[in-house]
């Protein structure tokens, strides 16, 4: 991937708060499943190589959770293009979304199914699908 400089010292700093675990959105998501009484485990390396991590793992049912952001992943609804560093920027991402892609395949070939929770998603409903697939796949597994 090209190195491109950044646009300004403040887009800069801007660009290295940006927290990549244990972000809002994801720590509503827990309190969201642990309030339904969901137990899980947190940033889990399932994959060694290529090293990936999983948000939120439920290892009895199989079931992985990804906290996706809407401008790093390339939401539908919401994502946006900047136009400074365009190129860099496209680029960045669609590989954040090949990348996505192939943890999906990985994780499937293994027996796992993966969820993908975008940021702009109420924690409530994702958490609500969420326990709808941990229930199904637990009774899957035991039946």
């Amino acid at each position: 991937m090209p190195h491109a400089k950044p646009s300004s010292p403040e887009a800069s700093r801007r660009m290295a708060k940006v927290r990549q675990k244990g972000t809002r959105a994801e720590l509503d998501l827990r309190r969201a499943l642990h309030a339904r009484g969901l137990r899980f485990r947190v940033q889990v390396p399932l994959l060694i190589k290529p090293r990936r991590t999983v948000d939120i793992v439920f290892p009895s049912s199989r079931v992985v959770v990804f906290v996706d952001g809407c401008f790093w992943h390339g939401c539908p609804l919401h994502a946006t293009w900047p136009k400074v560093n365009a190129d860099f920027w496209r680029t960045k991402i669609e590989a954040n979304r090949a990348r996505d892609a192939d943890t999906d395949d990985r994780l499937i070939a293994l027996g796992w199914e993966t969820v993908h929770v975008w940021t702009h998603e109420p924690p409530t409903e994702a958490a609500e699908r969420i326990a709808v697939i941990v229930s199904e796949r637990k009774k899957g597994r035991s039946g």
